[in-house]
């Protein structure tokens, strides 16, 4: 990246222990989701300046962050307004069901009181639609919830296979050919 760009390399989650005021004065550096859940970009601060963000891998920014520029100066994160889709029903338990389906697909997903909230797919949408739900696009901030298991990630986890089959399938698949390997390895054994 161009020397010009100030390197940005350390995380405050939601500010944490850094004085209100210091915050509120603080440039703005105002990101959607998919560059938040990047660890490296370049982006520039509400004061214009050229930023390279370098943070560990698989860091996520979350809105109320702070950053600390190799400056020593502080960086305040707002999620920015970007297309989303809504989903509502017309009962929890429907909510429930759409929000189990989307986690299933691990789709990032904000939940709010009756209120669902994902990247726009279409055919996310057709789905949710025939399950009785009311969906709509609109311009929103988007926060999608931690990962479950460390907190740090939002955005996927790694699984390294697609999700169109049966989870249980594909690890029995592995299981199954990880032994026939242990079985060639002994009938070379054998014959060897």
């Amino acid at each position: 990246m161009p020397a010009t760009r100030l390197q940005v390399d350390k995380r405050i989650p939601g500010g944490q222990g850094l004085a209100r005021s210091l915050l509120e004065r603080a440039p703005v550096l105002c990101l959607d989701w998919d560059t938040r859940s990047r660890s490296r970009f370049a982006t520039r601060d509400s004061l214009g300046r050229e930023l390279a963000v370098f943070l560990p891998r698989g860091s996520v920014l979350r809105d109320g962050d702070a950053l600390v520029a190799a400056d020593g100066s502080l960086l305040r994160v707002r999620a920015s307004a970007q297309a989303v889709l809504q989903v509502r029903a017309r009962d929890a338990l429907l909510l429930l069901r759409a929000a189990y389906h989307l986690g299933n697909r691990h789709v990032p997903l904000q939940l709010a009181p009756g209120l669902l909230q994902l990247e726009p797919d279409p055919v996310l949408a057709g789905m949710l639609r025939r399950m009785g739900l009311h969906t709509v696009e609109a311009m929103a901030a988007f926060e999608p919830e931690a990962g479950a298991y460390d907190g740090a990630h939002g955005h996927g986890h790694g699984h390294g296979h697609d999700h169109d089959h049966d989870h249980e399938h594909e690890h029995e698949h592995e299981h199954e050919h990880e032994h026939e390997h242990e079985h060639e390895h002994e009938r070379e054994h054998r014959h060897g």
